[in-house]
Order: C-alpha cells, then structure tokens, then sequence
C-alpha cells in the first residue's frame, strides 16, 4: 500500500464543497481541514505508486474550486493505528 499526503489550496467559499467532493474519490481514505498554508489534507492510499498520478492529479486537481495542491509520499510507515479509536468521544462506553 502507498500512502501521500495531499495539502490543497482551495476557493475558500467552496472548501466543504472541496472536502466532500475529494473525500468521495476512489482512493482517498480521509480528509481534513487544517491550519496553515494549506485549507485541506487528505490521505491517499492506493496499491500502487503509479496510481498516485491517477488519483492526484487525476481526479483531485480536477475538482472544482481546488486552486493547488502539493503532494508527499510516505516512504515508510514506523505506526499504525485504529483512527476510529483515535478519534473516539467515548460514546458507549460505560465506567
């Protein structure tokens, strides 16, 4: 599995609209907005490099209202963790 990392600039009344319509794309596992240079990072996770360039530029620089993008590649994952349990309010459980 190949991971990148994709910060992208986007038209900023359309940045939910962007968001939502990045996160419905084959290959993309999670989209955030964040602080910064950049107004959204979303994670690409595909099974190969090659697929990268199908995905960012692609699909992702193609949506509208995304004005840039920059993208990294992981080389190496050193974690892995459950971003459900990460992320986790604690609904359900009981103590």
């Amino acid at each position: 599995m190949v991971t990148a990392i994709v910060h992208i600039n986007a038209e900023v009344d359309r940045i939910s609209e962007v968001a939502q319509t990045v996160a419905e794309i084959d290959g993309v596992s999670e989209v955030y907005s964040i602080t910064g240079e950049y107004d959204l990072m979303a994670m690409v996770r595909v099974p190969a490099y090659e697929e990268i360039a199908e995905v960012v530029p692609g699909r992702i620089n193609k949506v509208d209202g995304v004005l840039h993008t920059e993208t990294h590649v992981a080389f190496r994952a050193y974690s892995r963790h459950d971003l459900e349990a990460a992320f986790s309010i604690g609904l359900g459980d009981s103590d």
